[in-house]
């Protein structure tokens, strides 16, 4: 493997964010900016945001390839990604995560290593682990990947990717796995949870007995900043989450607390819900909701000594607490 030369990329050094404008890069701006680094904020979007007294470079491009600006950074933080989609309409799905997931990512990180960047960021995705777990039996980061849809291959293949990158340049890669985020702003299955509970409607889910793992977006950037300068991050991949893993019943309920619009549930089995689901052509809804899905962050943990350091409760509170979602 080449060897790159260089000191770690420390404070006051420039990181580039692609994706600057999306949930989970509005949330880590000013967390970097915070800790002392200056941004390059990368984005489609023409006059996206504020400067942050000097220390956000806000930088439009048309498109993640081989042109991103990134001469002078010392780190890039890659967020952009085709996520996953809802209701598809492409007529190949996996051609265009592809494209969008995979050969883009490539080409950045080329890109990088062409212009010195010293290291990189992804942020993959716990569907690279595979789409449920049996309770008590989590996922671990150096299991087999075993994605299920388009959108988690294209992750997967993503990875594969930056790792023939770092091999043959030198460049260096940690890879974070995300389960689900949420935060202020918010949006998808999420936000639909959410406005569930504002709406006071009585759900059948009293029943459910599983364990989810998730991350407020807070955790997720603290984890981020960790693996910008630890010099143990280095070509590594990491599973993330609040380190509390809760049942849908218990999410809904604290959730209801935050928003204080306490969550009614009423009991049905989750095999009838199941079936429902299946009947109404929505068995994706039901495995989200009755399913598992835990990941374990005990190589976080030991290899860069990273607990979150925002409690579910704080994370959720968080969400309303400038009336956002509210």
């Amino acid at each position: 493997m080449p060897h790159r030369t260089g000191q770690l990329p420390v404070a006051d050094e420039v990181v580039a964010i692609t994706g600057a404008t999306g949930f989970v890069g509005r949330a880590l701006l000013p967390q970097l900016v915070a800790a002392g680094w200056r941004a390059r904020a990368l984005t489609r979007q023409r006059g996206a945001g504020d400067d942050a007294a000097g220390r956000i470079a806000w930088q439009h491009i048309p498109d993640i390839g081989a042109d991103v600006p990134l001469d002078g950074c010392a780190a890039l933080v890659h967020l952009a990604a085709r996520v996953h989609v809802m209701q598809e309409r492409a007529a190949d799905p996996l051609a265009e995560f592809r494209r969008a997931n995979v050969a883009a990512t490539e080409r950045l990180a080329r890109r990088a290593a062409a212009a010195g960047v010293r290291r990189l960021i992804f942020l993959s995705s716990v569907k690279v682990n595979g789409e449920e777990t049996a309770p008590g039996r989590p996922f671990h980061a150096d299991d087999a990947p075993a994605p299920e849809d388009a959108y988690g291959v294209s992750k997967h293949e993503a990875e594969c990717a930056l790792r023939r990158v770092a091999e043959e340049t030198g460049l260096e890669v940690a890879i974070i796995r995300p389960p689900l985020v949420y935060g202020p702003g918010v949006g998808g299955n999420f936000l639909t949870m959410l406005n569930w509970l504002r709406r006071g409607l009585p759900l059948p889910l009293a029943s459910v007995d599983n364990r989810r793992s998730l991350v407020a977006v807070d955790n997720l950037c603290d984890l981020i900043l960790t693996c910008l300068a630890h010099p143990r991050a280095a070509n590594e991949t990491f599973l993330v989450s609040d380190g509390r893993d809760l049942s849908t019943p218990e999410l809904l309920r604290l959730a209801g607390a935050a928003m204080g619009s306490p969550a009614r549930l009423l009991p049905c089995p989750p095999a009838v819900l199941r079936g429902a689901a299946t009947m109404l052509g929505r068995p994706g809804v039901a495995r989200r909701l009755c399913g598992s899905l835990q990941v374990d962050i005990g190589k976080t943990r030991d290899v860069l000594g990273w607990h979150p350091p925002v409690g579910v409760e704080d994370g959720l509170r968080r969400i309303f607490a400038a009336g956002e979602n509210a």
